[in-house]
Parts: structure tokens; sequence; C-alpha cells
């Protein structure tokens, strides 16, 4: 049960560590996320809060449900909501601000978003098939190649590699390296690369610890 915090992803760039070692990484902006509402065992029957992120610009860019959800916790519309199982939500009161130094001493990350859309692709774009012979007359440069059986069961088994919709899924990137948090700009840098296109939603969350991996 950890936090889990929104942010943007703005793009990828490249730093240089201590060692001057060439390090490349990925930017996410994240705003202050502010708690909306603060979920109990006895009135919800679990615990849990709920933070808001990325204010609209006006209430006519949030639906009527949220624009009440947003007038009974006292708090602006914002565009992004998630929900986070705490095991003690009473640290955590409606109206308070989260900011990205929530991060400021965790050496560690996982990062979860939406990958880009590919749409309807082959299966060696798809599933990095090699292809056929390039040369003229093989008859098969790109396919996938046969995907029947015999006449017993007499059909295509489910779970086959073929061409179809790709990307457009919910990836989870494991134990990104926190390179630098800048509190002033509200911005975290991680190592390697995070899902989805530039300012699309992400969300962070400390990583668990791993095996072999001494607590700081």
């Amino acid at each position: 049960m950890t936090l889990r915090m929104m942010g943007k992803k703005k793009g990828m760039t490249r730093l240089f560590d201590k060692d001057g070692n060439h390090v490349v990484c990925t930017v996410i902006a994240a705003q202050p996320n502010v708690v909306v509402q603060v979920k109990s065992k006895e009135t919800d029957g679990y615990e849990a809060i709920q933070l808001a992120a990325h204010k609209a610009k006006s209430r006519k860019n949030v639906s009527k449900p949220r624009q009440g959800h947003f007038a009974k916790a006292n708090v602006e519309p914002y565009l992004d909501l998630v929900e986070s199982r705490v095991a003690d939500p009473t640290q955590y009161q409606v109206g308070q601000e989260v900011n990205v130094g929530y991060f400021q001493d965790v050496a560690h990350v996982d990062v979860q978003g939406v990958s880009k859309g590919k749409g309807y692709q082959g299966v060696m774009k798809r599933h990095h098939f090699s292809g056929g012979p390039a040369s003229h007359g093989s008859g098969f440069h790109r396919h996938a190649g046969s995907t029947g059986m015999r006449s017993t069961p007499g059909r295509c088994l489910p779970g086959v590699k073929k061409a179809g919709r790709m990307g457009g899924e919910v990836v989870t990137m494991q134990n990104l390296r926190v390179i630098k948090v800048d509190e002033a700009k509200a911005l975290i840098v991680v190592e390697g690369a995070v899902p989805g296109p530039i300012n699309g939603l992400v969300y962070l969350t400390k990583a668990k610890k791993k095996s072999g991996q001494k607590k700081k």
C-alpha cells in the first residue's frame, strides 16, 4: 500500500552522474496533487485517499458529477483523479497538497502509463517476426506463415501471434532509478524510458524493495 502520484511525461534527455557516466533519462512534470477525499473503513469499507491533479481551465471541462464532487471537498475542479490505498489515511486531510518532494529520498520508482497506440499492425512490427526472403518471386515477404491446423481440431487455436491492434495498453516500468528531484520546478527525472506520448499521464509510486536490496 503506497501513494500514487500523477504527473506528465515531458520528454527524454541525458545527464551525467557524479562519476561522469552518461545516463539516458525521462523528465516527468509532477505538479502538486491535491487530496480530494479521505476514505475510512467505517464509511467506505476500506482505507484510501483520492488525489486530483492538473487543474481544469474552466468548470465546463469537468463533468457535472465531478463538479459536485470537487465542490463538496471545497477544491477547484481538476482533470485527473487517482485513488491510493494507504496504511494510515488519517495522516492526510482534504485540501492538502502532495508535491514531488515525496520522492526526494527515494532511490527507485515505478512509472505506469498507457503506451502509444500504433493502430493495426502486421506480425513483423507487432511481434518482431523476421519475415521471408526479400528476393523477387518468393511471394513471402512480410507474412506470418501458416496459422491453421490439420483436420483435427480443424481450427486456429487462440493465443497465436497474428496481426492486430498494437499499443494503447497499460504498461508499468519498474525500479527506475531516480536521477534528480527538483521541487522548485516540480520535476522528477528517472533513468530510462517511460510509456506514453509527450504530455501523457503517468502514475508514480515508490518501488518495492528488491530482494537483496538494503533499506535506506
